[in-house]
């Protein structure tokens, strides 16, 4: 029954209670041992603190700049790579990563200009560089933009 639910045996303590007098076992210091910085009020030292010697982070050389959170990393897929695919193919995100063009799905996937297209090919991606645009038209092939190619709506 619920009301009958206790905590098993050892597993409560009652708080500590100091300086109560010496007959207590933490009475006179209180269990903050004798004198120096962690027996004072107020006391407390930073963890990085290393008893005045140069603290590791000052030590190490400064990371500049920042890091741009909304930055989206692409997964780079050459004009010259799709030639491995046969013509006329219907080329997706998902046909890239079966044909190891790309690794996953999981970013977005970005066409560039490198090398050089013979086949005529309907290529969906989320982005394309220019070049890479005219080199997929010029085969007779088409170029569809995928949206969202960025994580953030």
């Amino acid at each position: 029954m619920q009301h009958q639910i206790k905590p098993p045996a050892g597993s409560r303590h009652s708080r500590k209670r100091v300086g109560r007098g010496e007959a207590s076992g933490h009475g006179k210091t209180s269990g903050r041992g004798m004198k120096g910085q962690k027996a004072r009020a107020g006391g407390q030292i930073p963890p990085a603190f290393e008893g005045g010697q140069l603290p590791l982070v000052k030590r190490l050389p400064f990371t500049r700049g920042f890091v741009n959170i909304f930055k989206v990393e692409y997964s780079l897929v050459k004009v010259g790579e799709l030639d491995r695919l046969e013509a006329d193919a219907e080329v997706t995100p998902e046909v890239m990563v079966q044909a190891h063009l790309a690794r996953s799905t999981d970013r977005p996937i970005k066409i560039l200009a490198d090398g050089d297209l013979s086949k005529a090919l309907t290529v969906q991606a989320h982005k394309f560089s220019a070049r890479a645009k005219e080199k997929i038209e010029a085969a007779g092939g088409k170029v569809v933009e995928i949206g969202n190619a960025g994580r953030n709506p």
